[in-house]
This record gives C-alpha cells, structure tokens and sequence, in this order.
C-alpha cells in the first residue's frame, strides 16, 4: 500500500511537468513560478576624490551659478556712466567670485543636510550622503573655497569689500532656513542676490544708489522666490516627510500660480524701476525695456507651463532662468551706449 501511494505521487508529479511543458511560457501578466527572478541594479562606482570634490561645488550643475552671477552683472552694468559698457575685469571677476562662493554655499548646505540628502531622492547620490567624502575631507575643501572667495573680493576697493562681508550671516543661515523658517526661499533670495548690491559698489568705488540698487535687489529677490518655488516643488513630498519647509509646502500648489505671477509682476517691476532711475527714461532706452519685455515674457510662460507635480517640467524651467538673464545685460548695455 505504501509503495502504491508513492508511484501514485510519482505519476502525478510526471503528469504536472509534462503539462507545464506543453502550456509552454508564461503568458504576458501570468505569473512565473521559477526561482528565478531579475537580477537587481548594480551599485554605480563611487567617485574619486576629485570628482566628487567637483561633485560637492556643483560644478557639474551651473544653473545656480548662473542665478548668483547675473543680479551681480546687471548692477555693474547699471553703473556705467552713458556712453561706456560694463567694466569687463568687474564681470570677470564677478564671475570667479559666483563660481566660487556657490561651490562653497553648496559645500555648507551638503556638510549640515548630510543625513536629511540621503533620504531624498533627488539628492541621495551627493558625495556626503553617498559616503564618498568625509565631513573632514569636505571641511578642509570649503576652507580653501572661502580663501578663494575672500582673494576674489580683497581685489575690490574697501568700501565694497565690508559690503561683501555683510552678507557672510545669510550665506550661513540659509542652509539651515527650511529647519524653522516657513519660506526659506526668502532667506535664498536674500542671500544670492547680494551682488545686486555689491556690483554697482565695486562698479563705483565704494558708492550705492539706493534708488537704482534696492530697486534692483527687490526685483531679484522675487525672482528668487519664483524660479526656486518652482524647484522646491519638485521635493515636496520628501520636505513634508522629514518635516522641512519650504515655500512649496507653506504656498500650497492650489495657490502656487496666483503667488507666482505676483513673483514675476515684482521682478519686472523692480528691474524696470531700477532701469528708470539709473537714466533709462527716454527714447534712447528701447533697447532696456524690450529686453525686460523678453525677461517678462519668459517669466510669464514658466509660470503658465508649469507642472507642479512633474520634475523634469520644473527642472527645465528653473534651469532656463540663467539662460533668458542675459537678455537684460545686453538691454542695459545697449541702453547705456545710446544714451551717450
């Protein structure tokens, strides 16, 4: 009896093979039930030391090098006297100086949000969150960040150089805004504006017109908050998770639009009050206000096409800021040759 009870097994486990092998593969959306199964993604090699110190200063992303660049260069370009361009070694130099000092606000931000990057997904491959650089290693290299930085603006007279100096608190706050402050895009602006000040300073020697530079630095400050709104929807539902904040989480994405058109009707605002008051009231302005009705028009189709719950839509648009920002350095230049 038992050795029937085996063959009977036997058989039907013969029977079971013979059937799947007739029923051939699984169909598409039937389940396999092989112990196979896919192979997972390999890790991605880490980074030599090299490149993730580029890595760590952002080298690879010059969007945000850009956007700390051009408030700095229009100022500049404000404070030629009629007739003349901007002061090129000034634009050079203000050039380095972005360069530099993005690199070290970055290498700040990613030393004190170490452990937050790495549960983010769009910044989880940064080299401290990825363990390919040590908080050591990466303090060493911001001291030889801000050595650059300060031999970039030692170059300036001294008057602009204690402006400079001024901003060093803000550039220490911001990393640590989105901890308690419900629009850290504000203390962002604050911060990465700062040239708008202190281009016409150095530009000048040492001299701020108000009337022209607040003016302007308002105008970038909500230009700030608008292209880094639209940035900072692309993290929200990592923020809101970690308990960060951000204008995207305070704003809302129902009342996102409306905050963003007063963004943009600011910007352009405070730009074309700045142009007005540096000289730029007659005919021989055009080239300044078509430039600005350009920067305008860019805004505004940013604002209209956004996709608040698409990255790749977000991403592009807060990229093409730095792109559409020299329209208005040539539009101010023009302006100032034709008022010769």
């Amino acid at each position: 009896m038992f050795r029937h009870a085996v063959a009977t097994a036997v058989r039907r486990r013969a029977s079971h093979a013979i059937a799947a092998t007739r029923a051939g593969p699984p169909r598409q959306g039937q389940a396999c039930r092989c112990l196979a199964t896919t192979p997972p993604t390999p890790p991605q090699p880490k980074r030599s030391k090299p490149e993730a110190l580029l890595a760590l200063a952002r080298v690879d992303a010059p969007a945000g090098t850009l956007l700390l660049y051009w408030p700095g260069a229009w100022s500049i370009a404000l404070a030629a006297p009629p007739g003349a361009l901007p002061d090129m070694k000034l634009l050079a130099l203000f050039g380095a100086g972005s360069v530099i000092m993005r690199g070290a606000g970055c290498t700040i931000n990613d030393i004190l949000d170490r452990d937050v990057d790495g549960a983010v997904e769009r910044t989880k491959t940064r080299p401290l969150a990825a363990n390919e650089l040590s908080v050591q290693e990466a303090t060493a290299f911001l001291a030889v960040q801000l050595t650059c930085g300060l031999g970039v603006l030692t170059q300036l007279d001294l008057s602009s150089i204690a402006l400079g100096a001024c901003s060093v608190p803000l550039v220490l706050t911001y990393p640590l805004a989105k901890r308690f402050f419900a629009m850290p895009q504000l203390v962002l602006g604050l911060t990465f504006n700062w040239g708008a000040l202190l281009g016409y300073s150095a530009a000048t020697g040492g001299t701020v017109d108000y009337g022209v530079c607040l003016p302007l630095y308002g105008g970038c400050v909500a230009w700030t908050l608008l292209y880094d709104t639209l940035y900072a929807h692309q993290d929200k539902t990592d923020d809101a998770k970690l308990k960060l904040r951000s204008s995207a989480l305070t704003i809302g994405d129902q009342n996102t639009p409306m905050f963003l058109r007063v963004c943009g009707v600011a910007t352009v605002s405070g730009l074309g009050l700045a142009g007005y008051t540096a000289g730029f009231n007659d005919a021989t302005a055009w080239p300044f206000y078509a430039s600005l009705a350009t920067f305008a028009a860019h805004l505004a189709w940013q604002v209209e096409t956004a996709e608040l719950d698409n990255p790749a839509n977000l991403g592009a648009r807060f990229r093409s800021n730095g792109a559409i920002a020299p329209v208005v350095l040539l539009g101010v230049a023009a302006a100032t040759l034709n008022s010769a």
